[in-house]
């Protein structure tokens, strides 16, 4: 059962005090299946909702005619899905190049410090119901990559002089992996026909 009050608690220390909030999450152990349930999946329903509502029935204003139910659909699944696989594969591969820059990380480890870092997003993805303001959403996905930069040594332990690199290849992958899972999922949806103006 999702508690309303920690996870705002938590949205807001995490967006109001990063700094803090890793001070304070940073060693907490997690239970993977309680994390997402409570923490993961009600800030992805923010995006996934604002999408459908944005582009399924408000549409684009006066930049296009795009506005149909599917396309709606469309972009609510792409926002769904696209965000769990987002943070699976990004915290596998975190977890995976551990070793390379002379830590461990756990896959727990790694997919908190990752969902921990997506929270701007998620939060912001809230502007999709107006689709017109989603332009903003970079601006929270700047904020993110500073979040995932301020919690990388709290949550992998790595060394101040490997850190960056650790980062760097990291921040690559994590980029990388969020261009290819919406190309993929793009074009099954496409050719599953959900993409209907």
């Amino acid at each position: 059962m999702i508690n309303i009050e920690y996870l705002v608690d938590r949205v807001k220390l995490v967006l109001v005090n990063p700094k803090g909030a890793w001070a304070k999450i940073g060693s907490e152990q997690i239970d993977r299946k309680d994390f997402l349930m409570s923490y993961v999946l009600p800030l992805i329903l923010i995006p996934t909702i604002a999408s459908f509502i944005g582009y399924g029935l408000i549409g684009l204003g006066s930049y296009f005619k795009v506005s149909s139910l599917s396309w709606g659909f469309h972009q609510a699944i792409l926002a769904f899905v696209g965000a769990f696989l987002g943070v699976f594969i990004s915290a596998f591969c975190i977890h995976k190049l551990a070793t390379n820059f002379g830590t461990q990380v756990s896959l727990d480890n790694a997919i908190k410090l990752v969902a921990y870092s997506y929270t701007p997003v998620w939060v912001a993805g809230v502007l999709t119901i107006l689709p017109s303001l989603s332009i903003f959403s970079l601006l929270a996905g700047i904020y993110s990559l500073y979040i995932l930069y301020i919690g990388f040594v709290p949550v992998t332990n790595v060394s101040e002089e490997k850190k960056t690199n650790y980062f760097i290849v990291s921040l690559i992958l994590v980029i990388a992996v969020s261009v290819v899972v919406s190309l993929v999922l793009g074009a099954i949806l496409l050719t599953a026909g959900l993409r209907t103006y």
